[in-house]
C-alpha cells in the first residue's frame, strides 16, 4: 500500500507576513520561492496548506 503524497511549491515570500505563517512554511519545510517538498497527504498538512494557500500551491498529488 502506498502513501498519498502531495508536491507543494512556495512561490510568494514570507516577508511582512505574520510569524504565524511564516512558522507554518517552516513546518512544510519551506522557507525560499520556488522550493518544492513532497509531503504526505494527511488533514494536518492540508490545513497547514490551507492557512498559507496565499504563499503555495499544490503542484502534484501522488498515490
Amino acid at each position: 500500500m502506498t502513501k498519498k503524497t502531495i508536491v507543494v511549491q512556495q512561490y510568494a515570500s514570507a516577508a511582512r507576513r505574520p510569524a504565524v505563517q511564516t512558522a507554518t512554511l517552516k513546518g512544510l519545510g519551506l522557507n525560499k520561492i520556488r522550493r518544492t517538498r513532497e509531503l504526505e497527504d494527511t488533514p494536518s498538512v492540508r490545513g497547514m496548506v490551507n492557512a498559507v494557500s496565499h504563499m503555495v500551491k499544490i503542484i502534484e498529488e501522488r498515490g
